[in-house]
């Protein structure tokens, strides 16, 4: 399963996305891409205000903060 994860730099709610998909028992399977939002204007408008999001690509599902580890596991199930 492909994921974008949207996010930001020296965003702290973001770092706590990432260590809760590091955490995720099913890691292994995902390939997930950290776009930065600030790279694209577009992208900058559509998630800045709401970063950390994550995106499913095969279903355009999308999973924005807050989440916890079960949110998590719902989304990518």
């Amino acid at each position: 399963m492909i994921i974008h994860f949207y996010s930001g730099e020296h965003c702290h709610l973001c770092d706590l996305a990432q260590q809760l998909l590091d955490d995720l028992d099913t890691a292994s399977s995902l390939q997930v891409s950290k776009i930065d939002v600030k790279s694209d204007h577009q992208l900058f408008h559509l998630y800045g205000a709401r970063i950390p999001v994550l995106k499913r690509i095969d279903n355009d599902q999308e999973l924005g903060w807050p989440f916890d580890m079960n949110d998590l596991r719902e989304f990518v199930r």
